[in-house]
């Protein structure tokens, strides 16, 4: 629900605006916490957090912190009047852009076609094809690689399908395309901090204790470029089957 009377565009702007992308600011700070896409009134929504269903995500608990603080929260719109294809590349763009922000999802193609190095590009686009031999799923680290173990970064947490991902017989690591890890999940199990201790409670997604594959299973896969059927650009869910 919109809180200020301000807050929302006349339809002869909205109709002008088209596909916008905008990123949310911290106030107190500064510092941009969200780049998100949309159209119509959305940003207004999204500023007040009406259109979140994961009420304990990074997002959610950073704009409930400014609220209680008694400010609203900032924004910009950075592009508009854009058909949704140039949006979604905007919007990536923008994800590159400003790192540590609380967007669950990577920008769509971001996972393949994101900020990398010349040489990244070169060992990217040159490495060997993945055969797959196992039923495998393809877990896309891209985001927290960099801030815990690679394990870690893997095996917490995610939206899947938790039947589904139990008859995987090995989980991969990917980033930026190429697969970078391999483990065994030994149980599927819910996000909360009594299956991991230590971790934030997250209804709605799974987590995985388990170990690195045997080296064989790794020779098999690691450093392998994922093939093109599943890197579609413009997917932005970070998980993917093989089967």
């Amino acid at each position: 629900m919109l809180k200020k009377n301000g807050d929302r565009f006349p339809s002869e702007v909205i109709s002008k605006l088209k596909n916008y992308v905008y990123r949310l600011i911290d106030p107190r700070n500064g510092e941009t916490f969200y780049v998100g896409k949309g159209k119509g009134n959305r940003i207004f929504s999204h500023v007040q957090g009406d259109t979140e269903k994961d009420a304990l995500c990074e997002k959610m608990t950073k704009i409930r912190e400014i609220h209680l603080a008694g400010f609203d929260v900032a924004h910009v719109i950075h592009r508009h009047g854009m058909d949704e294809k140039t949006a979604f590349e905007v919007e990536a763009a923008l994800i590159d852009a400003y790192p540590g922000l609380t967007n669950v999802m990577t920008g769509h193609g971001n996972s393949d076609f994101g900020t990398m190095h010349a040489k990244e590009i070169i060992k990217h686009y040159c490495a060997e094809i993945a055969v797959f031999h196992h039923k495998a799923i393809l877990i896309s680290v891209n985001r927290s690689a960099s801030e815990v173990s690679l394990y870690e970064a893997t095996r917490y947490a995610w939206r899947l399908n938790k039947k589904k991902a139990e008859f995987a017989d090995v989980i991969l690591s990917t980033l930026q395309g190429l697969i970078v890890g391999a483990f065994v999940a030994e149980e599927w199990l819910d996000a909360t901090d009594k299956n991991f201790p230590g971790k934030e409670n997250i209804p709605g997604r799974y987590g995985f204790t388990g170990n690195e594959a045997s080296k064989e299973i790794r020779d098999l896969y690691v450093d392998k470029r994922i093939p093109d059927k599943y890197r579609k650009k413009g997917a932005a869910n970070p998980i993917k089957y093989t089967w």
